[in-house]
């Protein structure tokens, strides 16, 4: 029997979070909400120009993982980190959540890496990643054993950058659905698909993947469309090997959309009373929606329950959830 609920592959990441005005972002050239990789130079450039900054540990994937703890699934990660004071802040962060995380350090190369994540006043989120000891991971860092352990394998479109971690990423995909077991992907970013797109449809249709999550800006972008109903359409015609594929789209306050080969069913935002920061929301979304699946929960609920913990982490500066989820779904009477 699996001993993990969960298990997810991302890039162990530390973030940096200040807010700041959109001024600082004009000035700097940087697209609002976008993703940008960073060398280690702009990185000191970037921290010695930002206000004041809070420090938490982070990475797309991890946060789901760590949300889903908090929701009680058996959750594990893979990500590398280097053996530095990052690197071990980082472990103990992961392991007092709940959350499995026995990836051997590396003992030299690149630092721990790290995300400045720029907040302006409406909330939204500009990041700018030093991946560092990110790019390390490899097929090496995948035990076979922990892989099987799990019902569902989470992989983190981000991670699909460095060469040897789509690798990595293979070779969970074949032990993971050779023990049986479930495969989800997030695509992460839109800038993410545009460098991807042919990869991600080819694992899509390749039928590699069970589980896509994405917002709405990424769906377009993988269609190549800037029409939102024209790339739902596509989502639904995909011609996939397997029948039981599903997708969760999110679309911020309009709520989320499950999309599978006989229905697209349409569930509202949870509501949130300010949002401070939405760092965090989709990986908090999928979080929510894999643990609904774990438990048995129809799609729909699924869907409540992620946007519900979605909802919890943009009340709050940092992408980890601050209060108890599932106390939070059960006062709401999702669970």
């Amino acid at each position: 029997m699996p001993q993990l609920d969960l298990l997810a592959l991302g890039n162990a990441i530390v973030d940096v979070i200040a807010h700041t005005e959109d001024d600082f972002l004009v000035s700097r050239k940087l697209q609002k909400g976008s993703m940008n990789l960073i060398d280690e130079a702009t990185a000191l450039d970037i921290y010695e120009a930002m206000g004041p900054a809070t420090i938490i540990s982070g990475g797309s994937a991890a946060n789901t993982v760590v949300g889903a703890a908090s929701l009680g699934l058996r959750a594990g990660f893979i990500g590398k980190v280097r053996n530095d004071e990052a690197g071990d802040h980082y472990r103990h962060d992961m392991r007092a959540t709940g959350v499995a995380f026995d990836s051997t350090s590396a003992e030299d190369g690149p630092a721990t890496a790290r995300s400045f994540i720029l907040v302006t006043p409406d909330g939204e989120r500009t990041m700018n990643t030093y991946l560092g000891a990110c790019q390390g991971l490899g097929t090496a860092d995948v035990d076979a054993e922990v892989v099987r352990s799990a019902k569902i394998v989470y992989l983190e479109g981000y991670l699909w950058d460095p060469p040897a971690a789509k690798d990595a990423f293979r070779k969970a995909v074949e032990i993971a659905h050779g023990a049986g077991n479930l495969v989800s992907l997030t695509l992460s970013d839109s800038f993410c698909v545009d460098r991807f797109r042919d990869e991600f449809l080819d694992l899509m249709r390749g039928g590699h993947i069970d589980i896509l999550f994405a917002n709405i800006h990424e769906l377009k972008a993988l269609y190549q469309t800037a029409d939102e109903n024209a790339a739902l359409d596509a989502l639904r015609n995909e011609k996939l090997p397997h029948e039981h594929f599903l997708a969760a789209i999110t679309r911020s306050e309009e709520g989320a959309m499950v999309v599978t080969r006989g229905s697209t069913q349409t569930v509202k935002a949870h509501p949130v009373e300010r949002v401070v920061d939405t760092t965090g929301a989709g990986d908090l979304f999928a979080a929510g929606f894999l643990s609904g699946l774990v438990k048995g929960l129809d799609h729909a609920t699924c869907a409540r329950l992620g946007g519900m913990a979605a909802s919890e982490v943009i009340s709050h500066l940092g992408a980890r959830p601050q209060a108890d989820l599932a106390d939070m779904a059960r006062q709401n009477g999702i669970l």
